[in-house]
């Protein structure tokens, strides 16, 4: 009973996820679709291989072996039509351990635990997740797991919760690769920890990135033993780090329920936020509070803001973006009020009446700006589905329809091209190929000399990294065989 109002809170949370996917199902992206079918193919044939028959190797293993593992527990259920289970599930207890970890600070407080649920509920990004079967869902969990578990760790100082915590992070690591923050946090916060000797510190240091490395070092070696490569084709970045800043602090004020006016300052926010949780970090150290759950949450706050930045300027990918950034909510959040409670302990009187009063509007303020761009998007979610390949633009498309109707139409021994090989799968169940990426001269050489092939060519799809079909008809001459307003098929050859 004492942790009512979290629960209360979690079943809000499962509510949303329902209310978010009750016309249309889950959110579907091409990465969902390859995590749904290698956890398909792991339940029936206990293997990693996704639905385009490769290995899986550029996403870690584990939220496809989870999901498989959800298949099992729901009696075969694809993870598709399981996800809005899943992701509620997963929702509630994301809700449930953000307000359960402010009851443990040295000052904790409802109405601050309240507000912080609310925040948690309220999120646009956290809705947008857990409205998507996306492995975020899960790695957002297994991050407060973390918190809770290394709390545990600190308290005790035993191999048996080192073993344990380090196990959390080797989990989250092949959950997704940003786990390796994780890592990075845990390994930070034994070194601050002043109250443990040397030698044992050394020890504890040297296991926990042996066991919490172990699982994702076999991942990768599995990996390359299968395609020759360890995480997949990967591209250098063509962003800056003062791109990247920007990118995220356009997140930020996003989240913050701020205009887009306010876009100019957000590489400045970007640096202030890092070096508040960097003061925030330093003062803890230096007051000897490194043992709470508060620095835990500051010090894996700083290491994702650095790492994602940093990363973003080493390696392509998609441009920072809500997803990507979604793991710092939480973490952010709470570290950027925190001291509120303790600050309203030392007042007293009148002062402590103004100063609470004034917290409170704003973060009520902060809460009614996220609660009309929720309602905002739950109007269009109930009208057309969640963006995707579950929406009403893909569901009710005539060439979808038409591929879902024509799938025995193509020639066995023929190849099939598509520049979304995933959506033919997924509508058709149709194997294709993804065209070449131009950043491959070799690939695309061998797609060249190809002699016949089909090519399945989505009209309202752009995507400037693959060949187009523009590309491909100054190489080969394609006869048109159908053709709508949103996608054709087209031969080459025969």
């Amino acid at each position: 009973m004492r942790y009512l109002d979290c629960l209360l809170a979690a079943l809000i949370g499962f509510y949303v996820v329902y209310m978010f996917t009750r016309y249309s199902g889950i959110g579907i992206s091409p990465d969902s679709i390859m995590y749904a079918s290698t956890a398909q193919n792991l339940h029936d044939h206990f293997s990693i291989i996704t639905f385009n028959n490769t290995p899986l190797v550029f996403f870690p293993v584990f939220y496809p072996f989870f999901l498989s593992i959800c298949i099992f527990l729901s009696g075969g259920t694809d993870p598709v039509t399981a996800a809005p289970v899943i992701n509620g599930l997963l929702f509630a207890t994301t809700i449930f351990l953000s307000g359960w970890v402010t009851t443990k600070f040295k000052n904790s407080s409802p109405p601050y635990m309240w507000l912080i649920l609310a925040a948690v509920i309220l999120s646009p990004g956290l809705q947008e997740i857990y409205t998507y079967l996306w492995s975020e869902t899960l790695f957002i969990t297994e991050t407060l797991i973390f918190v809770v578990v290394f709390y545990q760790y600190q308290q005790q100082r035993t191999i048996r919760s080192l073993v344990i915590v380090s196990i959390i992070a080797a989990v989250s690591l092949i959950t997704r690769y940003a786990g390796i923050t994780i890592i990075m946090t845990g390994g930070l916060m034994i070194l601050l920890d002043g109250q443990l000797p040397v030698k044992k510190k050394i020890n504890h240091l040297l296991t926990f990135g042996f066991i919490g490395l172990s699982l994702v070092v076999g991942n990768m070696i599995m990996n390359a033993h299968n395609t020759g490569l360890s995480t997949g084709t990967r591209e250098p970045s063509i962003t800056s780090l003062s791109e990247n800043m920007h990118y995220f602090g356009t997140v930020i004020i996003d989240w913050m329920g701020l205009p887009p006016s306010c876009y100019p300052i957000a590489t400045a926010l970007t640096a202030t936020i890092a070096l508040i949780l960097i003061g925030m970090l330093a003062y803890r150290v230096v007051k000897k509070t490194v043992k709470s759950y508060e620095s835990i949450i500051i010090c894996y706050a700083l290491m994702y803001t650095l790492f994602i930045v940093i990363f973003a300027t080493i390696s392509r990918f998609e441009r920072l973006n809500s997803r990507l950034i979604s793991p710092l909510y939480v973490p952010l959040v709470i570290s950027l009020t925190w001291w509120a409670p303790d600050l309203l302990k030392r007042l007293k009187g009148s002062t402590q009446i103004l100063i609470a009063r004034v917290l409170v509007v704003i973060m009520l303020f902060f809460l009614n700006s996220i609660y009309l761009t929720d309602a905002d998007t739950y109007g269009s979610y109930k009208e057309y589905g969640i963006p995707g390949y579950t929406d009403d633009d893909w569901n009710k498309s005539d060439f979808v329809l038409f591929m879902k109707s024509h799938k025995y139409s193509f020639k066995p021994g023929i190849p099939i091209y598509s520049d979304a090989d995933e959506a033919v799968y997924i509508f058709a169940r149709i194997h294709s190929t993804l065209l070449p990426h131009k950043f491959f001269k070799k690939d695309v050489e061998a797609f060249y000399k190809q002699k016949s092939f089909y090519l399945i060519d989505f009209k309202k799809l752009e995507n400037p990294e693959i060949l187009s079909l523009k590309d491909i008809q100054e190489h080969k001459k394609l006869t048109k065989l159908y053709d709508f307003k949103d996608g054709a098929v087209y031969l080459c050859g025969e």
